[in-house]
């Protein structure tokens, strides 16, 4: 098999010949094709069946113990120009880079099949999706790529039309930490990838292709590619808002996508769109419209559980794969926060044995497709996307940030964005626990200089007629006990309720220096009587403390040099002038 378009099949046999592969075989995300390299990958033992009876169709998969995250200091943005890449970026020259890879991966797949796998990101019909190849040695890739893009023929026949894709080459190589690269080429469009099966890592469509890659595309072609989930909330009255949230990794935008109104809140519904990747575009009627590039979901499996994200573990007990998580006596999957079960083997397969640490690995994944999601909405398959209300950012703060606020305007917005800053999770390796600035939650995905970034975020606001309002959220405010203020979970639609009713013009609001904030009337507390003084704590603002803050992110703009926007230095002295203005309380 072949492709029509005769760059591709130039592309394919160029790989081929420096990799050699034993056979090549071309995607066609059939059903008997997946069922095929399920097949192959049990016998092979790169796949275990879980337990047809409780979770028929589900199967687990075990990394290398070294494999296991995304490996950011191995992860490189190769441009001419290394200020192009940015301060944000590791930065190696394109023929630089293209020579190390090629002599990793020549002879690479040598006894191993050469997969080309042809995928869309977004409605395979939708003006905003764009298109990519991934070639790669792993047959675990090609049943993941099946279920988080739109894979297949239908893609391969849209590529031949257009004629442009982006290409990304994967080999697991030997799973070498030391021979471990990612690189991306954003002014070709391509993307190498060699030494990790990890999801991040392998799956190119995800992190590289849909962020990475796409955000130089998206600042090319005048649109944004974020890290953001999006979600619908529809109101007793039949109204639907749809709203975009950037969080980083790990730190609960999957349940945010996936929240049950609390029960307070009869005829409240929430439908899920997407919980990851959010592509913006300027709408032919001034507003912003979304689509979710993906298909299916790969989430962090640790702490979903009844309590926290019952939708997603109702669709996760057929039809998905599963990766280091631990396995009870039954030979179901388990994780901590699922269940008060006992686990039996651990992620690797060993014995549970409490004094190695949690049973399943802190970044185990699942993968499944998000038409199994409970509260999934027809709308994520509209070609045309949706408009956006508001756009929130969120972050891990112990202390400070409150529950809440509204920015000025847009370009104060963009700079509450620029500055946000969270704790590090395990869904990257190194230190966790770790307060670092995160840009729209970008920092790891951004394909550009942060500062150039910034300047196209800021472009929007003269570029659109009807702007989304611009909000901050912070689920993890803790006490003088160490416990989190707020209950988080199904309550956080109270705070959405909030933000909706701002952009209708319904709710009101106390100007502070760092944005418009809800006082206690403005929120429903319906039940959560039990706040008492902890809403005050909550929505409490230590000038002192802000003071620090401004003076911090104007540190961390400046690390961006001459590139950042006169705009946004302007934004930053504005508002450290208002926060120096208030006496302490």
């Amino acid at each position: 098999m072949s492709s029509k378009l005769a760059a591709l099949n130039h592309w394919v046999s160029e790989v081929s010949q420096l990799t050699q592969p034993d056979q090549i075989h071309w995607c066609d995300g059939s059903i008997v094709e997946r069922d095929a390299l399920v097949e192959l990958m049990l016998e092979r033992g790169e796949l275990l069946a879980l337990n047809p009876e409780t979770h028929p169709d589900c199967y687990l998969h075990r990394s290398h113990p070294g494999d296991v995250a995304r490996v950011e200091h191995l992860t490189f943005v190769c441009t001419a120009d290394q200020a192009d890449a940015g301060p944000n970026n590791n930065w190696m020259a394109p023929d630089q880079a293209r020579a190390s890879m090629d002599g990793l991966f020549t002879g690479c797949m040598r006894g191993r099949t050469l997969y080309v796998i042809p995928y869309c990101m977004g409605p395979i019909h939708s003006p905003y999706a764009r298109c990519g190849v991934e070639i790669t040695d792993s047959p675990y890739v090609v049943a993941n790529m099946r279920i988080m893009t739109r894979m297949g023929a239908d893609a391969l026949a849209r590529i031949e039309r257009e004629g442009r894709f982006v290409r990304g080459l994967h080999s697991i190589g030997e799973l070498d930490p030391e021979r471990r690269f990612i690189m991306h080429f954003p002014e070709e469009l391509s993307i190498l990838s060699y030494g990790s099966g990890y999801g991040g890592n392998a799956l190119l469509g995800k992190k590289c292709h849909a962020l990475r890659i796409a955000s130089w595309q998206a600042r090319n072609e005048g649109w944004l590619a974020e890290h953001m989930l999006i979600v619908g909330i529809q109101n007793p009255q039949g109204e639907t808002h749809y709203v975009a949230a950037a969080f980083p990794s790990a730190c609960g935008k999957t349940n945010l996508a996936m929240l049950i109104p609390p029960v307070t809140h009869a005829g409240w519904k929430v439908w899920t769109i997407g919980d990851d990747i959010c592509w913006l575009h300027p709408g032919p009627d001034g507003r912003l419209w979304a689509i979710n590039p993906e298909s299916g979901f790969f989430g962090v499996a640790p702490g979903t559980g009844r309590n926290t994200n019952p939708n997603a573990l109702d669709m996760l007990d057929r039809d998905a794969i599963f990766t280091n998580v631990a396995v009870t006596a039954e030979n179901g999957p388990w994780w901590e926060g699922k269940s008060d079960e006992t686990p039996h083997k651990d992620w690797q397969g060993r014995d549970f044995d409490p004094g190695r640490g949690p049973a399943a690995h802190p970044n185990s994944r699942f993968t499944v497709s998000m038409r199994q999601c409970p509260s999934f909405s027809a709308e994520a398959d509209n070609p045309a996307g949706v408009p956006i209300s508001a756009l929130i950012f969120g972050g891990r703060r112990e202390s400070l940030v409150p529950l809440v606020f509204e920015a000025l305007d847009w370009n104060h917005g963009v700079l509450v964005g620029a500055s946000m800053a969270s704790e590090t999770t395990a869904a990257a390796t190194g230190a966790v626990g770790v307060v670092r600035r995160d840009s729209m939650a970008m920092k790891p995905f951004c394909g550009y200089n942060f500062a150039d970034y910034f300047s196209h975020w800021l472009s929007f606001g003269d570029r659109l007629e009807h702007l989304p309002k611009i909000f901050h959220v912070n689920w993890f405010r803790k006490g003088p006990d160490g416990k989190f203020l707020w209950p988080g979970f199904g309550d956080n639609l109270r705070v959405l309720q909030w933000i909706l009713e701002r952009c209708a013009g319904r709710a009101g609001a106390v100007e502070t220096p760092i944005g418009l904030l809800p006082r206690r009337e403005d929120l429903d507390l319906r039940g959560l009587e039990s706040l008492n003084g902890s809403l005050d704590a909550l929505l409490a603002i230590d000038p002192a403390g802000w003071r620090n803050e401004w003076a911090d992110v104007g540190n961390y703009l400046d690390s961006f040099g001459a590139r950042v926007p006169d705009a946004l230095r302007a934004e930053h002295a504005r508002v450290s002038a208002l926060v120096g203005h208030v006496a302490p309380a």
